[in-house]
């Protein structure tokens, strides 16, 4: 590990997380404005420091400084994202740029300081050519390391070659970024990096870990690592502009046929595939179309130019097809065409699915599955992914075929199957289908249907347990259930079973004998909103002739909400 720090430049966006939301979210900085993350700021507009708010306030406190205070939520995206033209903006003056983190990018400072005269000559190019590129304002520190550059990034200084050590020997512990560190070494009377710097190094491992040790050598002007610096992305985008303006498939067709061989060759040139490709038109008029499609396997030429020809298709002549509904047809004629590799990896790394390679069969379903979304629509053809929640219903959300399957509600861990072999449950339930221990009590929020507890997912107190039911029933149907003796099965308030369920009726159906069930699950839903209230317990029940359903009673009704494979 080298104790000689390459001379680094770094520039640095005051207040970032705030200029990212202007510039992605619309948010004025120049207003009270304050970033929050776990419920305390981690940034702040300048307006907003005038009114008292500072990092690490929670945010009653800072809307208590401040009662005008503009609140938005802590986005790493979204400040990476607003970040990347800042960089590219850099990369166009110097190349080898490294990025610290979303509003500050260092660089080696040797290759500019000798390109533009100098260290300072240097700075100020760089922050001249941000400032016009992004119009964002940005100040540069120059130091030995990039943890030296970055706190002079502070106040824009540029400290002299082998003067780090002192520079860094006056600023308090607090520099180190590191609270609960800084805390203790200020009980422990050490106020300064200067103070930190001068302990043993040995002491410092043994009192404070592997992190305090790595803290110690940037408080001693040592940086840990080179800087690692970052390769320009390729362009890989392909545009064709037309003088003609495109108004019929034909054209079209010939159109998206040409541009896709370029978009096919620009990426094996890389050794790169595509999975994902962003279509963007601009007609005559100034009319801007978008659409991103997805696909499994990797994008040939031949299954690029389909989807462009389909997209185009479906813009030119789609209003005409769906009688106005649907996006509206362009006005005029397309007049550029742009094909954006949205997603991109390197052709041998796609894993195959579990049929092997993509087969002719998948490929011939994807292909007309996304021809209709090129006549109907996106929102055409929707595919189910599985998410949180306490129903089967509630599980369950459709999007459109070739969006990303993220759930609306993340799930909770996976549950563990038991059966039920008591006696008042009428028998082992058939085939574990209807399984789970039979509760007598509780609610939603004391965790019945034993779900799980811990981990990052929410354990959906209440939910049922695996295996999930094969079909949900759009409309629950309505159904009677009665005991041995021919009474109703009722369920009071305090989740009481009258007595073991014996026969189901649905319908006009004829009466079907129980042979197990399981249950109560009770859920108590939205309580505090009395309109929205939903009261309810479901129970599995496994039948004579082999089905296992899922009830609910409610209201003193019972309901059949989903049935079992």
């Amino acid at each position: 590990m080298s104790d000689a720090p390459v001379r680094t430049l770094l520039l640095w966006c005051p207040d970032w997380p705030v200029l990212a939301a202007e510039i992605v979210d619309g948010v004025p900085a120049t207003g009270p404005v304050a970033v929050l993350h776990a419920n305390r700021v981690v940034a702040c507009s300048e307006r907003a420091r005038a009114e008292g708010v500072r990092r690490g306030l929670r945010k009653r406190e800072a809307q208590g400084r401040c009662p005008q205070l503009t609140v938005v939520d802590y986005d790493p995206g979204r400040d990476a994202r607003a970040f990347e033209p800042v960089v590219a903006a850099v990369e166009e003056l110097v190349a080898g740029v490294e990025v610290v983190r979303p509003g500050a990018c260092a660089l080696t400072a040797r290759g500019p300081s000798r390109y533009f005269g100098g260290e300072e000559a240097a700075a100020e190019r760089i922050v001249e050519h941000v400032a016009q590129a992004c119009v964002v304002e940005s100040q540069v520190g120059i130091a030995d390391g990039v943890f030296a550059a970055g706190l002079a990034a502070r106040t824009g200084r540029i400290v002299p070659p082998g003067e780090t050590p002192e520079f860094l020997a006056g600023l308090p512990v607090e520099a180190l970024g590191r609270p609960a560190l800084a805390d203790l070494l200020r009980r422990l009377g050490v106020r300064s990096l200067g103070d930190f710097a001068a302990l043993p190094a040995g002491d410092v491992l043994a009192r404070f870990g592997f992190d305090g040790a790595l803290a110690h050598r940037l408080a001693a002007g040592r940086d840990h690592r080179p800087l690692a610096v970052r390769q320009p992305p390729a362009d890989l985008t392909v545009t064709a502009e037309y003088d003609e303006p495109i108004d019929r498939v034909d054209a079209a067709a010939f159109a998206a046929r040409a541009l896709a061989e370029q978009l096919h060759d620009r990426l094996a040139g890389h050794g790169l595939a595509c999975t994902r490709l962003g279509i963007e038109a601009v007609t005559a008029h100034g009319q801007e179309l978008h659409r991103v499609w997805r696909h499994d396997g990797l994008l040939t030429a031949a299954a690029i130019a389909d989807r462009v020809r389909w997209q185009l298709d479906g813009w030119l002549t789609g209003s005409s097809r769906r009688g106005g509904g649907g996006p509206a047809r362009p006005t005029s004629g397309i007049i550029r065409l742009r094909l954006v590799p949205d997603g991109v990896i390197a052709q041998a790394g796609l894993q195959a699915g579990l049929w092997g390679e993509t087969g002719e069969e998948r490929e011939r379903a994807h292909r007309a599955l996304s021809r209709v979304q090129g006549i109907l629509g996106p929102e055409a053809v929707l595919t189910a992914v599985l998410g949180g929640g306490r129903s089967p219903a509630d599980e369950v959300r459709l999007v459109p075929w070739g969006d990303e399957r993220l759930p609306a509600r993340p799930g909770p861990p996976p549950l563990p199957v038991a059966r039920d072999t008591t006696a008042a449950g009428g028998g082992e339930v058939a085939d574990g289908r209807a399984a789970g221990r039979r509760r007598g009590g509780g609610s939603a929020s004391s965790g019945a249907a034993g779900a799980g507890r811990g981990g990052a997912a929410p354990p959906w107190p209440g939910r049922l347990p695996p295996p999930a039911p094969a079909v949900v029933l759009p409309s629950p149907l309505a159904a009677t259930v009665h005991d041995a003796d021919g009474e109703p099965v009722v369920v009071s308030a305090r989740l009481a079973v009258s007595a073991a369920p014996a026969r189901l009726t649905v319908g006009t159906a004829p009466p079907t004998e129980i042979v197990g069930w399981t249950g109560p699950w009770p859920v108590d839903e939205r309580w505090w909103a009395p309109a929205e209230a939903r009261r309810r317990a479901r129970f599995q029940v496994s039948l004579a002739d082999g089905a296992a359903l899922l009830l609910a009673v409610e209201a003193g009704r019972w309901l059949v909400e989903a049935i079992y494979d």
